[in-house]
Formats: C-alpha cells, sequence, structure tokens
C-alpha cells in the first residue's frame, strides 16, 4: 500500500482501532462474558490478516494432544465456506462433507488429522463446544484463529507472528494488516514466531515482543516440506519433482503466497514461473487453463502446490502432472512449548516426535 493510499485510510483505521479498544475493554472488565465450557481449551490465532503459518500449527497441537489420549476437536469459522450453520466437517473416524461446505483450511485440517481429530466448522463456537462435549465427548478444545474470539474462556491462549512481517506497517486495518493494537498480545500465553529462518531479524522482533510483555514465553518455528504426492493418481514418472534441473512452475491462494515459492527454491528446484492468486481463492477450471498455458510458454515440465490448494483443485484437469508439497512446522526447542500444553490440558508430559 502507498503512502497516499495510507494516509487517506488512516481515519477509517483510527474509528475501527476504537471499536477494537472498546470491545476488548468490555472484556476485561467483565461486561462481555467469556463462557467457560468445563474442558481445556487452546486457541491459536494472530494479530493480522494473511498467512502467518497459523494452520500447521494447528496440526501440530492437535496431533500431540491426539497422541496423548485426548480427544481432541478444532473449533474453526470454516472461512468462506460456502454453507452457513453447523458442519461436522469430520469426527473420530472420517471426513464427513467437502471443501465447499466446510472450506479449505477446514477441510485440510480434517484430512490430516482423519482418524484422530474431530473438526466442526461454526461461527458459534460455545454452542459448537457445548455440543461436542455431549455428542463427541470430546474433551480438549482447539480454537483455529480465534485470538479476537474471546467467547469462549481459554486455557492456553497462542498468538502466532510471522517473521517476516510480524505487523507490517504498524497501523490498523484498513490502512495496515493489524486486526488489533500489537499492545493487544499481552493476552497471549505465549508467542510463536514462525518462519523463523526466512528473516534476519528474528533476535529484534523478539525484543520487541519483550518490551511490550515482558513475561510472556516467546518461542520460534520453522516451515519444513515433509512429503510431496501426485495430485491425483501419478500418470506421470515422480523423476518430473525429484529430477532437480526439471523446470517447474508454482500456483498457491495463501496469506504468504512468497514464503511458499521461497520454501521451493530452496529445495533447490528450477522455479520458473510463480502464480499468486488471492488468500482462500475459488479456483475455475479457466484459472487452471491459463496458468498451465502460461507455465508451459516458459518451459516447465512439472507443476506445485500447497495441500490448502489442492483441496479445491483436485477436481480440475491438469496438462501438466501436478504435485502437492505438504509441510509441517517444526519447533525449535520444542520441550517446553509441549510442557505449556501439557500444563493447559493437565495431560501427561508430551515429548518431541
Amino acid at each position: 500500500m502507498n503512502r497516499a493510499a495510507t494516509l487517506a485510510l488512516t481515519p477509517l483505521s483510527v474509528a475501527y482501532g476504537a471499536g477494537v479498544r472498546i470491545r476488548n475493554g468490555l472484556y476485561r472488565w467483565g461486561i462481555l462474558k467469556s463462557f467457560d465450557i468445563g474442558v481445556p481449551v487452546i486457541s491459536i490465532g494472530n494479530l493480522t490478516t494473511g498467512g502467518t503459518g497459523k494452520t500447521p500449527l494447528v496440526e501440530f497441537v492437535a496431533s500431540q494432544l491426539a497422541a496423548a489420549g485426548q480427544r481432541v476437536c478444532v473449533l474453526t469459522r470454516g472461512y468462506r465456506r460456502q454453507s452457513s450453520g453447523r458442519v461436522m466437517v469430520s469426527d473420530y473416524d472420517q471426513v464427513l462433507t467437502d471443501v465447499s461446505a466446510a472450506g479449505d483450511e477446514a477441510l485440510l485440517l480434517a484430512e490430516r488429522l482423519r482418524g484422530r481429530v474431530a473438526v466442526i466448522a461454526d461461527a458459534n463456537r460455545v454452542a459448537a463446544a457445548r455440543w461436542a462435549v455431549e455428542h463427541l465427548q470430546s474433551n480438549v478444545f482447539i480454537l483455529d484463529d480465534a485470538f479476537q474470539h474471546q467467547q469462549i474462556r481459554r486455557d492456553l491462549n497462542i498468538l502466532t507472528l510471522d517473521a517476516a512481517n510480524a505487523w507490517g506497517n504498524g497501523k490498523i486495518l484498513p490502512a495496515g494488516i493489524l486486526r488489533e493494537p500489537i499492545k493487544e498480545l499481552t493476552r497471549a500465553d505465549c508467542v510463536v514466531i514462525t518462519r523463523a529462518n526466512e528473516s534476519p531479524n528474528v533476535d529484534q522482533l523478539r525484543a520487541a515482543i519483550k518490551q511490550v510483555s515482558r513475561e510472556t514465553p516467546v518461542f520460534t518455528s520453522q516451515m519444513k516440506p515433509f512429503d510431496a504426492r501426485p495430485l491425483k493418481v501419478a500418470n506421470h514418472a515422480f523423476e518430473l519433482l525429484t529430477d532437480h534441473a526439471s523446470p517447474v512452475a508454482a500456483f498457491c491462494g495463501i496469506g504468504n503466497s512468497d514464503s511458499f515459492f521461497s520454501l521451493i527454491r530452496r529445495q533447490g528446484h528450477a522455479l520458473n514461473y510463480t502464480r499468486a492468486f488471492a488468500d482462500h481463492y475459488n479456483y475455475r477450471q479457466s484459472d487452471i487453463d491459463r496458468f498451465i498455458k502460461d507455465a508451459i510458454a516458459r518451459g516447465a515440465k512439472v507443476v506445485v502446490t500447497t495441500a490448502k490448494d489442492a483441496v479445491k483443485v483436485e477436481s480440475l484437469n491438469f496438462d501438466l502432472p501436478c504435485y502437492v508439497i505438504d509441510i509441517t512446522i517444526e519447533i525449535d526447542e520444542a520441550q517446553p512449548f509441549l510442557d505449556c500444553l501439557a500444563g493447559a490440558c493437565d495431560t501427561a508430559v508430551l515429548k518431541p516426535a
């Protein structure tokens, strides 16, 4: 955003920020109530719009707690889903719906956590949690993208910050990317800095966090690829991807597309064409046809995308072999972070995998 646009939007940011401060104050003063669900609740969210690597962290936390024997349920709004009300995306056995009803992130979590964790999409997360306690016997909840959602009392409030762009220009929406003032990170019980390996400024960011909230534990993490799989049943040799000399094209519709493209390059691939779509983009066949045409014109032999995009394009046709790069989060010095989880959920000591 250029300086003129930022200045023009600043009055709206001031008004928006005032509303946010009033709402947060009403919760602090007890005028607006946070409901106690009666079982442990972990919230994972961020201060900004755009991607901070939150979804891989939700998966990591859910996997750790499920492995410790907890009946974990992820509660999400199901952002940009084409449905309303409550959608049971998955139970503890199977995925029950599709991407249009669930939303891309909710369906991705359901597929990755299949058979271990339940996922529910519902804007009313208080009602959804109470329903899941009664009908699914869920005993731990993870609130996805819920730092601003204060209606449920949480036992651990995790805030994610992107090392490469923690708070943009420091301004609140719409002049900046902040959903609320930086000082609100004092509500966090711990902060996870994501993509720490992609920024030289992690020490400065850690110091800035400590200036606002000196006692809040700060952890760093990295995004790591752990698998590359064909989008559909492979009808092309996998060597097209494993041969790093073979030209690759990449596309995605996520909050931080540059991070994904940089990851592909760090893996040594000859990335000769990229296309960033809007976050949560709903692809049409014409979008893929145009992308493939442009990729071929630049010499690409294979296409790669993210797992979040894959759930929306798997029914479409590709004239080049398409592979999905699955990404996981790796917490640096993981044990103190796992101790925070275990303490919040009153479960057995968790150990790094």
